[in-house]
């Protein structure tokens, strides 16, 4: 046994918890059968969430059941052919919308965010690339009159979860976006937001500063593992390995490892999120907007303008279906005076860790030996240094009881 603690999984929450771990003086090892970063958080939208504190879903989505079955380009879709395995995920989603579970949910999300730019703050400084992340703010923009009551309604929510959000008028709005049409006839401002220029390159960042503190990186798949006398005992595709602990980080994938080592069957499921990157449109917004009705969202970037959002359940298995993200582009015409240029556009789809009451696993499980940082759902990049910093204090609590809180193994 070499190493105090593996990581299975290389994207933006494993890497930031490694390099949280390694900063304790702990020996770390990451696995992943891809290349750090390549998984969901290579295209994320690349937004700093912190505004959205509600579940993905409310009591409306019954009504909405026929046609995110029938239309395959809808915002919120499921693959009917993946239906049957849903089922079970939807039914547990329903019952967490009840209004105690809701409010919980709520609660839980909030303390994550309230707490992730700070966080992300403190991690950027950490290894001197502050530059990364905008902190400029981003916009909830409406079109249609009879929209604006909606609006209304979602600002009164927010201020009552204290986000802070100010009301800005269509002419407000495009003083500082002057690209929009004059469709946008005003939207929410969330101060408290920001953007990341380049997702994938922040996730660089963070290896090589983990690199420096001694972390190891192997491309790996953990086909199995079980929990031994003095650690864990992980099963590759490149042999057998122990260790003291093992941190559990590998998003969508994570359930059969856990199940292994906990005998816990995760209701995870993925949201699979698509994206399309315009490398011609770097100029066309000063901050990430967000579209009520259309609802997609796009983020300037360092290499462009990302086109991002709508959800799709359809597993693990099934093959991306690229015009989803050609969709984001025709649900662009309308919000600028001119076009997206699409020239040299490229399609992306990740999948997205999803539990059907929205709150991510963060545990300390299995007398320490097993610890958990999974089922971010589309908040992954927001909350992936808060987590980083709370596996951090799991982890210095030694025998102790885990933090107490919403993000127990146990509610499961």
């Amino acid at each position: 046994m070499t190493e105090d603690i593996v990581v299975v999984g290389a994207g933006i929450i494993g890497v930031a918890c490694a390099l949280q771990l390694a900063r304790q003086g702990r020996r770390v090892l990451v696995l992943d059968a891809q290349e750090p970063g390549m998984g969901a958080s290579y295209g994320n939208a690349g937004h700093l969430a912190t505004e959205q504190v509600f579940p993905i879903a409310d009591v409306s989505i019954l009504k909405r059941l026929p046609a995110m079955l029938m239309d395959p380009m809808g915002p919120l879709r499921v693959d009917w052919r993946y239906l049957p395995r849903a089922l079970p995920w939807f039914a547990r989603l329903l019952l967490n919308l009840r209004p105690a579970h809701y409010q919980r949910t709520v609660a839980g999300i909030r303390a994550l965010n309230e707490q992730s730019l700070g966080a992300w703050q403190r991690l950027l400084a950490s290894i001197d690339r502050s530059q990364l992340l905008r902190e400029d703010g981003s916009l909830l923009v409406y079109e249609r009159a009879q929209s604006r009551k909606a609006l209304d309604g979602l600002q009164q929510r927010m201020q009552q979860q204290n986000v802070p959000v100010a009301f800005w008028s269509g002419d407000a709005i495009r003083k500082v976006a002057p690209q929009l049409s004059e469709q946008v006839l005003g939207g929410l401002f969330f101060p408290g937001t920001g953007h990341f220029l380049d997702p994938y390159q922040t996730v660089c960042e963070l290896v090589a500063a983990a690199k420096a503190c001694g972390v190891q990186f192997c491309k790996r798949q953990v086909l199995d593992a079980r929990i031994e006398t003095d650690g864990v005992a992980l099963v590759t595709d490149q042999g057998a390995l122990s260790t003291r602990q093992v941190l559990i980080a590998c998003g969508a994938h994570s359930a059969p490892l856990t199940a292994a080592l906990t005998g816990k069957k995760i209701p995870l499921d993925t949201e699979r999120g698509y994206h399309l990157m315009l490398p011609h449109e770097q100029q066309r917004l000063p901050f990430a907007v967000t579209s009520l009705e259309r609802k997609f969202i796009m983020t300037p970037m360092a290499d462009g303008l990302r086109l991002a959002g709508t959800v799709e359940f359809a597993g693990l298995e099934r093959p991306a279906n690229m015009a989803r993200a050609w969709q984001l582009h025709r649900l662009s015409k309308g919000l600028f005076r001119e076009h997206l240029n699409a020239q040299d556009a490229t399609p992306w789809m990740g999948f997205r860790p999803s539990l059907p009451d929205s709150l991510p696993i963060i545990d300390r499980v299995c007398d320490g030996k097993v610890l958990l940082a999974f089922g971010h759902q589309h908040l992954g990049l927001t909350q992936a240094a808060v987590t980083a910093e709370r596996v951090a204090k799991l982890v210095s609590a030694g025998t102790g009881l885990p933090e107490p809180g919403p993000y127990r193994l146990d509610r499961f």
